[in-house]
């Protein structure tokens, strides 16, 4: 039994970049043998064990081979026979294929290293093509580590556009094509997913509302650059990215079954970011109208993320002459002249039900009016 290092670990440890989860490899073991050992088998489709003292995975080395379409059509294929090289040839990237053997030396039969010298983002095998999944995996790969120049090779890009022009994309469920977009909208230049799926024509297949409007408009992508730039959360992301969709947003939310935080986010700055550039002309009606529709008087970080989406957009779009967003400062100081206005009072009066709604209504109205005029 040799067990190894393998995959991420290796990789970011020779770049220097931290390492947190920790994959290991067991080669030349039986499942008995693990659980003779105290590891707790875990997962139904290859054996996989908990260690008994750290917690962390170890993996019995496998083959797998292609039995189905999508992501989950694969049979494995586990035993002692089965070697390092075989094991690591069935992953994605060469990047990836990497081990290190319990004295720390490497075991690169793929020239991962090279690759990782050269900033390569380059597929193990011809098998890279059955799992459409690996499609995504690269372009997250491509976002993550395009601050250090990294690049996907040519042949690469080309066995990817041969699974888009597939069909297998259309065989990824909604929870696992959201998993990867999730995790690389949080990259640091998630806009380097967007572009590298539409370079193998696969944002076509998983976005294609958004595919044409980046034929004629590029700035979707500058707008989410920006969004990363200033370390937005997930869900300002997602409606950074999706903003300019119109009523395909809606579509699109439920084609992805993005959290309900990321769709509401979205619909509201789909539909309202363009009165965030013209609030100083708004009047006090279409404040108000803004003000209830974010429900600003119960959940004021919504339109806290609005507000964010919305300077975003502008930054992305080059519109902002100034170092600061000023439009955000004058929407904040409009919501607190509305919140201000004291419900106590009207209820006091004896106000009730659709009465007292129409008169709060009418209290910040005059509030908003006054606050227009200053």
């Amino acid at each position: 039994m040799q067990i190894y290092k393998v995959g991420g670990a290796v990789r970011d440890r020779l770049l220097g970049r931290p390492v947190s989860d920790v994959d290991w490899l067991v080669v030349g073991a039986t499942v008995e043998q693990m659980q003779a050992l105290g590891y707790r088998p875990v997962g139904a489709d290859f054996p996989v064990f908990i260690h008994p003292k750290t917690g962390e995975e170890y993996a019995l080395a496998r083959t797998e081979r292609k039995s189905g379409r999508g992501y989950g059509g694969f049979t494995f294929h586990a035993s002692p026979e089965v070697t390092l090289e075989q094991d690591l040839i069935r992953r994605d990237l060469t990047i990836n294929a990497m081990a290190e053997d319990e004295h720390g030396s490497l075991c690169d039969p793929y020239h991962g290293k090279t690759d990782l010298d050269k900033r390569i983002l380059r597929h193990v095998s011809p098998a890279f093509a059955e799992d459409p999944l690996r499609v995504l995996r690269v372009a997250r790969f491509a976002a993550r580590y395009a601050p250090l120049g990294f690049r996907v090779a040519e042949e690469t890009l080309e066995l990817m556009r041969q699974i888009s022009d597939s069909g297998e994309l259309q065989a990824l469920t909604a929870e696992r094509s959201w998993k990867e977009i999730e995790r690389a909208l949080m990259e640091d230049q998630p806009q380097v997913f967007i572009q590298v799926l539409r370079d193998c024509a696969a944002l076509k297949q998983l976005m294609p509302e958004l595919d044409t409007l980046l034929d004629s408009d590029q700035r979707t992508l500058a707008v989410l650059e920006q969004a990363a730039l200033h370390q937005q959360p997930l869900h300002v992301r997602w409606a950074c990215l999706t903003h300019d969709l119109g009523g395909a947003i809606k579509a699109i939310n439920q084609r992805f079954k993005a959290p309900r935080e990321c769709q509401e986010l979205a619909l509201l700055v789909g539909e309202c970011h363009g009165y965030c550039q013209q609030d100083y002309t708004l009047s006090a009606s279409k404040l108000l109208e803004l003000l209830q529709k974010f429900d600003v008087y119960r959940r004021p970080q919504r339109f806290e993320d609005y507000i964010a989406a919305c300077e975003m957009i502008a930054r992305g779009r080059q519109q902002l002459q100034e170092q600061g967003y000023p439009q955000g400062a004058y929407l904040r100081a409009a919501a607190q002249e509305a919140k201000a206005v004291d419900v106590k009072s009207l209820v006091e009066r004896g106000l009730t039900g659709q009465a007292l709604g129409e008169a709060l209504r009418s209290e910040r109205l005059a509030a908003l009016e006054r606050f227009t005029q200053a």
